[in-house]
């Protein structure tokens, strides 16, 4: 069901068969079950604005298990939709790429456009606004953090680089710091850091008109310093669309990518060579 408001394709309190996810994250809860989040909503008519009604998140969640023992269609259950308009009365009504964190048991849910903002649960299922945290020019969005070196990392996009802040609390965070741009037109979309083995691993996906509204072109740059990918080389070009690389229980890695090749989430086991 659409939870409103109308726009002009959809009608609140209307069900719709066919919705589409983007921007995304998952991660296993205190529950035992893997969860997925992301951007979503009703597939839009031909002549309809492809990103019309992105006002939520889906919330997808796996039976109790391994990671590995859910890697198929139909494991996991679809939830109710999350901070629609409606549970956020103060904020703009787009919603866009939610990213999760846990800290002291408590789940910290960053998510824009324009200003980073804050969520906050204590089960993944609800959730309380907190509201904003910083913001800055360039339509910001599309946070990833990571832990590393007793401090977090938030990387994300405003143009026309690719951004970085510390934190050791989830809620203030430090002035930003530019770590990489590119001559090459187009926006530098869904960025993700990963640290591995003393160096970092820089991974986005380019938006340039030429490859659909679900570009899947995404290269992955290295660098020993987290704050600087400036000069790089890419080492690696990947097929997915908004990426989010993780481990599972066992340690294994993982790169998942919405709207491609299939409709939804589909994720693939990454291999380090």
């Amino acid at each position: 069901m659409f939870p409103g408001p109308d726009s002009e394709s959809f009608r609140a309190g209307r069900y719709y068969d066919r919705w589409v996810p983007n921007d995304h994250m998952i991660l296993k809860g205190k529950d035992g079950r893997w969860h997925a989040f992301g951007i979503t909503h009703p597939e839009p008519p031909a002549d309809a604005y492809i990103h019309e009604g992105e006002w939520m998140s889906f919330h997808a969640v796996s039976p109790p298990g391994t990671l590995r023992e859910h890697l198929r269609h139909g494991a996991w259950q679809d939830c109710p939709k999350l901070l629609p308009p409606s549970e956020r009365p103060s904020e703009e009504k787009e919603f866009y790429a939610p990213f999760i964190v846990e800290k002291d048991g408590l789940y910290h849910m960053f998510y824009s456009p324009h200003q980073m903002r804050l969520a906050v649960s204590s089960d993944l299922y609800r959730w309380t606004p907190k509201g904003a945290l910083f913001s800055q020019d360039g339509g910001m969005r599309d946070p990833n953090v990571i832990f590393c070196d007793g401090r977090y990392i938030m990387v994300y996009y405003a143009k026309p680089a690719i951004w970085a802040r510390t934190s050791t609390d989830l809620l203030h965070w430090s002035d930003p710091v530019d770590i990489f741009r590119t001559e090459r037109p187009g926006e530098l979309e869904s960025p993700v850091l990963i640290a591995r083995d003393n160096l970092f691993y820089l991974f986005w996906c380019i938006y340039d008109g030429h490859n659909g509204p679900f570009d899947n072109r995404t290269s992955v740059y290295c660098s020993d310093d987290p704050f600087d990918f400036h000069g790089k080389e890419a080492i690696a070009s990947l097929p997915a669309h908004a990426p989010e690389v993780f481990q599972d229980e066992a340690g294994d890695w993982y790169i998942s990518s919405a709207e491609y090749p299939y409709r939804g989430v589909s994720i693939a086991q990454l291999s380090w060579k």
